[in-house]
């Protein structure tokens, strides 16, 4: 029996679970997939968790918000990738060491590349936010030769200073505050806008991390890396605007699919995890 979980807070949103319940089906293997919603203040209850796949009780473990960066110091190593975003997203249990991997970035790479097959030419990006799913993305962007712009709320911007120190790249050099005033000073040629932050995220659905009067730069793209709801306001106004838009439904399973893979040798089917988040 193959035990596998989500640690994150809140995760009444979450499709993790039928992503992959879905995911042993098709792979034959008896298991499931369990919420563990851990406050971000309650380090010790992520200590005992961690514990349980140290024992192998749990086999594999997802990680969200706020939890991506906050794991970090009770592992006892990261993959490169892990290392180089900063962030974790999956955990596993290998020749006896914890060790925290990140499968966001290719995840995220995968979906741009299926939602917006006309994007190939990098060019420049605007990222909403500086947490861990930001890490992720602005990551996968620098390596596929994107210029990227953070653009984060006030109380953030001590978050987008250590961000762009330590990827330290010519791409990622500067950011500005969330607001209507921060976002006019941006220059034109945004070819990408992708929101990395939970704001739109259910139930606070309608919240959108863009001011309501942005001005949405003509022949960009709009990715948006929460998926529930299916439609964020942050799409929706993008769409409203005559740009094309998705949520991060691809990226979630992209990613999901590539930690399964980790945890237990089987790549599932995309397609039928996809077909599982419709129930």
């Amino acid at each position: 029996m193959i035990h596998l979980g989500l640690i994150g807070y809140p995760l009444g949103h979450s499709l993790s679970p039928k992503i992959h319940t879905a995911a042993l089906k098709a792979a034959g293997l008896e298991g499931d997939y369990s919420l563990f919603s851990i406050h971000p203040d309650d380090m010790q209850g992520l200590k005992e968790l961690l514990a349980c796949v140290r024992s192998r009780e749990i086999l594999g473990l997802n990680v969200t918000i706020p939890h991506k960066q906050n794991v970090i110091p009770l592992l006892d190593d990261l993959t490169p990738s892990a290392r180089s975003i900063g962030a974790v997203n999956t955990i596993f249990f290998k020749d006896g060491k914890l060790i925290g991997h990140n499968t966001d970035a290719p995840g995220f790479l995968g979906d741009i590349q299926r939602c917006f097959p006309s994007l190939q030419a990098p060019g420049h990006a605007l990222v909403l936010g500086a947490g861990g799913a930001a890490r992720a993305v602005v990551s996968a962007l620098l390596s596929s030769g994107w210029q990227v712009t953070l653009a984060v709320r006030p109380a953030d911007v001590g978050q987008a200073e250590a961000l762009i120190s330590s990827f330290n790249q010519d791409g990622l050099r500067n950011f500005v505050e969330m607001t209507a005033e921060g976002l006019s000073s941006l220059s034109g040629g945004m070819k990408l806008i992708v929101n990395a932050t939970p704001l739109g995220m259910s139930p606070a659905s309608n919240t959108c991390p863009l001011p309501e009067d942005f001005p949405f730069p003509t022949g960009a793209v709009v990715y948006d890396c929460v998926y529930n709801p299916r439609e964020t306001l942050l799409v929706k106004r993008a769409r409203s605007a005559g740009l094309p838009a998705e949520t991060g439904l691809g990226m979630l399973i992209e990613q999901a699919a590539l930690a399964f893979e980790i945890w237990t040798g089987h790549n599932p089917p995309r397609d039928i995890l996809r077909t599982a988040t419709d129930d």
